[in-house]
């Protein structure tokens, strides 16, 4: 019974936070005219405001982000050609991180090195995990393949322990660079401000609840192992 409530909690930590993050960006993406720019217009105008015309903009199927590597931000189609208060606070959000990256803030150079030697970690505990199950058949012997199995589980989660060790770089993107430049430059309604917090607030947990939810997507690990 132990095992059932501690999977069962287990579970709801891995699922609730994607599910939340999912509930506040899906409140606020309509009416999709609410804003006279699309969330794509207005990252390539804060871009070339802030000095940042090299920084790219691109649509993407993977998912809003800022990828330091070659300085490009990428947005979701939905949030691109969107127009809705969704769309503009993700695109503030990202171009947040591409200041970050452009001024070297320098908690934001850590992650991305963190993150990087984290790859490593997700292939050996993808490896162990598949690994368990044959180990216990072969030596029949199910405790030390539950421990083969949760040290696995725990090298599968090292990013998760990078993005919540490094939630500053996300709150500083969204509260910090984000929501001022809206604020400033008159792109955000005055009602739509407490919206829009907590729509940045979602986004600083968005790379978390990735990361969580992908402890249970074991086929992402396989390709990961191909590679």
């Amino acid at each position: 019974m132990i095992f059932v409530i501690l999977g069962a909690l287990l579970l709801a930590a891995i699922t609730l936070p994607q599910l939340w993050v999912k509930r506040v960006m899906t409140r606020y993406d309509g009416p999709d005219y609410r804003y006279q720019q699309s969330g794509g217009e207005l990252a390539r105008i804060l871009l070339d405001r802030y000095g940042l015309k090299h920084v790219k903009l691109e649509v993407t199927q993977e998912g809003d982000h800022y990828d330091p590597r070659d300085q490009t931000v990428r947005l979701s189609e939905s949030n691109h050609s969107g127009r809705s208060l969704t769309a503009i606070t993700i695109a503030a959000h990202e171009v947040g991180h591409a200041i970050q990256d452009d001024t070297g803030y320098a908690p934001m150079a850590l992650r991305s090195k963190l993150i990087g030697k984290t790859m490593g970690a997700e292939r050996v505990g993808a490896m162990i995990l598949m690994a368990a199950p044959v180990f216990a058949v072969v030596a029949r012997r199910p405790f030390p393949a539950l421990i083969l199995f949760l040290a696995g589980l725990i090298s599968m989660g090292a990013p998760v322990a990078v993005h919540l060790a490094t939630l500053p770089v996300e709150f500083d993107a969204s509260f910090n660079r984000a929501l001022p430049i809206l604020k400033a430059g008159d792109h955000l309604k005055p009602e739509d401000e407490q919206a829009a917090h907590k729509l940045l607030k979602a986004a600083a947990f968005t790379y978390v609840a990735g990361s969580l939810g992908s402890l249970l997507n074991f086929w992402k690990w396989l390709k990961v192992i191909r590679r």
